[in-house]
C-alpha cells in the first residue's frame, strides 16, 4: 500500500490544480498586485481578496509560503511543549487556511479547527482546498472583521500569520489582548523585515505581560538583546516555486527562502532550548561561527572546530533557527 501524501505534497497538488482553471495572465496580474499590498505596512480597511480570481493568485502564491514558515515556526514549538498536542485550534486572518494545514503537519489528527478572516472569497477557496485533507474537511470557515470587535472562544492553540502587517496599531493590540485571553499557546508570524519583527517583538511583550512563557524562538522570557534599530530577528524557509512563482518572478530556481519572524508563546510548561541560532551558520575552513541568542538573554558568537570532535560535525549541520546544542532538545 502506498504511503498517503504529507500535508505538504497535498497542498501543492491541490493549488496545481486550482490554477488549471484560472488564465496564467490573469493569474499574474492579481499577484503583482497583491505582493504590494501583503509585504507592505499599510492598514487597509477592506478585504484585499475581492474575487475568487484573487483568492487563487493569493493562494498558489502565498500559501506555499506561509504554509513553510509557520510550519516552521511550530515545528520549533512544538520541540519545547514535547507530548502536547492541541485538541482545538483557531487561525486567526487566516485567509485560504495555509496555517491549518501547518498544524495538521505538526500534529497529525483531527481536531476543532477555526478559521476567521473577513475576505469571504479566501473563506470560501480555503474551504474548498481543505476538501483534500482529511484533518480539516469538518473545519469551521467564519467571516469575521479581524480587529477591535473581534471575539474569540477558548481555543488551545491560536495562530495568526502575515495578519498584523493589516491593521492599526490599536487593532493589533487588541487582537493580541484577544488572543491571549482566548488561548493556551499562541503562535504569531510576519514577514521577516524590521517592521515585521518589531511587530512580533510588540506582540511578544504583551504575551509575556499577560503571563505567558516564551518558547520560540526566544530561550528565555526577557526582554530581546537586539537593541531597537539595530538589527532583526528572523529565520529562513524553503519553499518549493511553483510556474506560476517563476512565471511572476521571472526566476527559473525550483526554490525560493521565506524570511520571518515570529513568536511561540504558551501557559505549558516549556523545554526551552539553551541557545537558538539566530544567524545563518557561518562555515569556513575547520570551524563553524555560530551566532547564538542565550538562555541568560543575551547574544553570542561561539566557534566551533575540527577539536570539538562530533559537536563540530552537528555545527556543520546546524541551520538557521535550530537549537544548539542540538543534544539539548
Amino acid at each position: 500500500m502506498n504511503d498517503p501524501a504529507s500535508p505538504a505534497e497535498t497542498l501543492r497538488g491541490t493549488l496545481a490544480e486550482l490554477l488549471d482553471g484560472l488564465p496564467p495572465s490573469q493569474a499574474a496580474a492579481a499577484v503583482e498586485r497583491l505582493i504590494a499590498t501583503y509585504r507592505g505596512d499599510t492598514p487597509t480597511h477592506a478585504p484585499i481578496l475581492r474575487d475568487r480570481a484573487d483568492a487563487t493568485a493569493y493562494a498558489a502564491y502565498r500559501m506555499p509560503a506561509t504554509f513553510e514558515a509557520v510550519r516552521s515556526a511550530l515545528a520549533a514549538f512544538a520541540a519545547a511543549v514535547p507530548g502536547w498536542t492541541p485538541g482545538s485550534h483557531a487561525d486567526v486572518g487566516g485567509g485560504t487556511g495555509a496555517a491549518t494545514w501547518a498544524v495538521a503537519a505538526t500534529w497529525p489528527g483531527e481536531r476543532d479547527v477555526t478559521v476567521l478572516d473577513w475576505a469571504e472569497p479566501a473563506l470560501a477557496l480555503g474551504r474548498e482546498i481543505a476538501q483534500a485533507s482529511p484533518a480539516l474537511r469538518g473545519a469551521r470557515w467564519q467571516r469575521a472583521r479581524i480587529g477591535a470587535a473581534l471575539t474569540l472562544e477558548g481555543a488551545d492553540l491560536v495562530t495568526v500569520s502575515y495578519v498584523l502587517n493589516e491593521l492599526s496599531e490599536a487593532d493589533r493590540t487588541r487582537l493580541v489582548d484577544a488572543a491571549a485571553a482566548a488561548a493556551q499557546s499562541v503562535v504569531i508570524v510576519e514577514a521577516g523585515t524590521p517592521a515585521g519583527y518589531a511587530r512580533v517583538i510588540e506582540a511578544r511583550d504583551r504575551l509575556v505581560g499577560a503571563g505567558f512563557r516564551i518558547a520560540a524562538p526566544c530561550p528565555h522570557s526577557a526582554a530581546c538583546p537586539i537593541a531597537p534599530g539595530t538589527d532583526w530577528c528572523h529565520f529562513s524557509a524553503r519553499v518549493s516555486r511553483s510556474s506560476l512563482h517563476r512565471r511572476v518572478k521571472s526566476g527559473s530556481l525550483a526554490y525560493e527562502d521565506e524570511k520571518f519572524a515570529y513568536v511561540a508563546a504558551t501557559r505549558l510548561p516549556v523545554t526551552t532550548a539553551p541557545a537558538r541560532v539566530v544567524r545563518r551558520p557561518q562555515i569556513r575552513k575547520g570551524q563553524v561561527l555560530l551566532d547564538l541568542c542565550e538562555a541568560d538573554g543575551h547574544l553570542s558568537r561561539t566557534t566551533v572546530t575540527k577539536r570539538h570532535g562530533d559537536l563540530y560535525k552537528e555545527a556543520r549541520d546546524a541551520d538557521w533557527g535550530d537549537a544548539w546544542p542540538p543534544e539539548a532538545l
